[in-house]
Parts: structure tokens; sequence; C-alpha cells
């Protein structure tokens, strides 16, 4: 990227300009100590092209024990939802992975998005640095948001005597990569910070009331995204074959059902070039506003939305008029965002959003619902007219991340779906 681009986004606040956010005790200049191989774990995995890949356990690599899980979810996200607050609750699962990847710099780690939550990997030398950034964050979504968020720290090393932690690494563009977790560890680990047995044992613990979450690089500036055919299907699934072969095999057989009844991906992903439009309102902006303004009165909050709206009215303009600045053609950057968006992933659970018809969907549950009455699996899903978005984006042409979910719910309605034939 050329000086000319990094000026011209410094000054309209396009990139991470954030930086009035900081550890007290960590410069923004902060040099880590040199990684191990260990630390490197993640980074020289060898990067699965198809996502079929998956469903071979032959790709996939056992976690370090010298590395830990972190888990997020918000308490009471249903509720909260059903509330009207699907785009807080969203937001704030953001937040989670932003802080972590803020605080581990250049060091590439696994995460993977919820919807309410979500799952991380780093090593546990950064153990002390994130129970503190965690406490900050839960601090940020109950003052701002009056909403509970509830964090873990697990050591891999308690999880690996008895369930495994197995990753691998599929890319999804040439901006980003996505982490594919398996073996059960990482359930294992939810259920241990959830449970109120053990949930004390693994809730950070630090007292350290200074700290200030870095939130720099997330985004909420899209316009919820309508469906391109009928309907958005926020999907799971969870095979609960005994092998693990037959578990590769059933993953297999639904991801070729999927492709069977949807198509290529190019013709049931949820956001095209076409339906994407940056928000101007204030109820699609303010939940951006409201963590970048924490403990701030309110002329500041205003006048921060109103920034948002004027950066989202520069960036329309740049895009609608293919204005190129430093070799950058900003006609290109709603397509830039589509390829580096996460509707289908895996961790210990198969997650997918999905635009289709209701055709389409009906012909999928019926294959879903037979092999759920041979014990073979269990699925929710969660039908909605549109996706919402929310964005880790580090540099326009470079490193990002788009997480899409269903709207008016999206995952947390699916997962709720899918407990409920759990009970069967």
């Amino acid at each position: 990227m050329s000086r000319g681009v990094l000026r011209f986004y410094s000054l309209f606040d396009f990139d991470r300009s954030y930086k009035n956010i900081w550890f007290e005790n960590v410069s923004s200049n902060q040099v880590w100590p040199n990684v191990t191989t260990t630390d490197n774990f993640y980074a020289e995995l060898v990067t699965l092209k198809n996502f079929s890949d998956i469903t071979y356990i032959e790709n996939f690599q056992t976690v370090p024990d010298d590395w830990m899980v972190i888990v997020t979810d918000i308490v009471g996200s249903t509720k909260a939802i059903q509330s009207g607050r699907y785009k807080d609750v969203n937001l704030l699962g953001a937040c989670s992975i932003i802080v972590i990847l803020n605080l581990v710099g250049e060091l590439e780690i696994p995460f993977v998005f919820g919807g309410d939550g979500a799952s991380m990997l780093v090593p546990s030398k950064f153990a002390s640095e994130v129970e503190q950034i965690l406490i900050a964050v839960e601090k940020m979504a109950k003052d701002e948001f009056n909403l509970e968020m509830r964090t873990g720290l697990v050591p891999v090393a308690e999880i690996s005597p008895t369930h495994d932690i197995l990753i691998a690494k599929l890319q999804i563009s040439e901006n980003y990569s996505q982490a594919i977790l398996r073996g059960g560890g990482i359930s294992y680990a939810t259920n241990l910070i959830k449970n109120v047995a053990t949930r004390h044992l693994y809730s950070p613990k630090s007292n350290n009331s200074s700290v200030i979450a870095d939130f720099s690089g997330l985004e909420c500036r899209w316009r919820d995204i309508p469906s391109r055919h009928e309907e958005i299907l926020s999907l799971i699934v969870m095979v609960t074959a005994p092998s693990q072969s037959q578990i590769d095999n059933f993953y297999r057989e639904v991801i070729k059902q999927i492709e069977r009844i949807y198509g290529e991906d190019a013709e049931c992903h949820p956001v095209t070039s076409d339906n994407l439009q940056l928000a101007f309102r204030a109820n699609s902006l303010s939940s951006e506003m409201r963590v970048f303004t924490t403990s701030a009165d309110w002329l500041k909050k205003y006048l921060y939305l109103w920034k948002l709206r004027l950066i989202n009215l520069l960036g329309t303009v740049l895009m609608r008029f293919n204005i190129k600045l430093g070799g950058f053609n900003w006609g290109d950057y709603k397509q830039i965002v589509t390829e580096s968006t996460d509707f289908k992933k895996f961790d210990d659970i198969l997650r997918m959003v999905i635009s289709g018809t209701s055709k389409q969907r009906d012909r999928l549950i019926d294959v879903l619902e037979k092999k759920f009455k041979e014990g073979r699996l269990v699925y929710g899903y969660h039908i909605s007219d549109r996706a919402l978005m929310t964005c880790l984006v580090f540099e326009r042409d470079g490193r990002q991340v788009h997480f899409i979910d269903g709207a008016d719910g999206g995952y947390a309605i699916a997962a709720a779906d899918m407990k409920e034939r759990m009970k069967s």
C-alpha cells in the first residue's frame, strides 16, 4: 500500500485511527518478545483451499498444550435479541475478537465468531494481558449496552487429556484465512466456562481497572443486507455419530446436500457488491458509536455519530464513481468485502448463513430432519429476510474479515432451536 493511500485513510478515519485507546503500561510502539516455534504454530499451518477439505481429519493438527482457549458469549442473548437488540449482541461478540487481535499484534491466531460470542486460541504467555482486556470488554458491555458478557480462559493443557482440539486453516480470500476447529475441545471449554460449578475457575480475575480495551479496526457501518432471493437461512448442524470416520462422512454428506440444493458459493452467498449499502441512520451506526465513546457525554457521542456519517458519505462517493487513490480503486472495495466474509465455518459445529428460497430451505430441512430422526445429527435454523455484518478492518485493501449473521437473531436463535431438538 502506498504512503499516499495510508495518509488518506488516516485523514478520513478510514483505517486504524483510534489510537487514543491503549493499555496504560503498553505504548503504541510496543515491541513484542520474539515468538517461539509454538507461538507461530497457527501461522505455519498449511492452508486448505476447499471447504469440503474440513471433513478430512488428516488435514488437522493438534493445538499445542502451551496455548489457551478463550470463550466469550452474551448472557441472555436470546432475550436481548427478542427485544430487538440483535445488532448490539453481534457487535459485542466481534468486540471480544478485535481486542485480542490488537493485543497479540502481528501474531496470527485462530478465532471463530459465533453471533453472540466467539472462540479464540492464543499462546498462554498472553494470559495476564488477556485477563485484563476481557474484564475491560465486560465492563464496556455492561456500562454502554447494559448486557452481561461472560468470558473465560482455559489452558489447552487442561483440555487435552480428555478432549482434542484439532485445527486447520481455510483460505477464504487473499485477505482472510479462517480457522477450522474440531475434536470437541472447544465445546468442552465452553461448557466449563458456562457451568456454574466451574466457571469461577476460568473467569478472568485481574483487578487492574486502569486497562482500556483497544477496539481499533472494529466497524459496523453497513445497512442490513437484504436477501438476494427470498430469505436468509442461519443454519447450525452438529453430527452425533459414534466414530470419527462416520462424523467425517456425515458432515461431508451434509455439505454436499447443501451445495446440491443451494448451488455453489456464488449462488447462495448472502453478500454481493449489489446489495451492500453504507448506513446513515442513527440506529444503524449507534452500536459502533457507543463502543468508541464509552463514558463520553452526549455531545461527544453526537459528534462521533456525525463523523461516521461523513466517513460513509465519502466512502459512498469513492465507491460509486470508482475513484482511484494511491493505486487503489475504491470501486473494488465492495468485492473485497464480499470475498472476506465468513458465511460458512466450523468450530465443532457446522455454521452457515445462506441466501435462498423457501423451497430450497424446505428441501434441506427435509434432509436434515430425516437424518435427525435416524440419530445422525441435530440441527437448528432461523429465517430472516436480511443479514447483518460486523467488520474487522486493518487495511482497506488488505487484512480484514466481515462477520455475517442472519438478522433478528441468526445463529443465536438457530442455537436455541438446536438445543430444543437435543432434548429429544
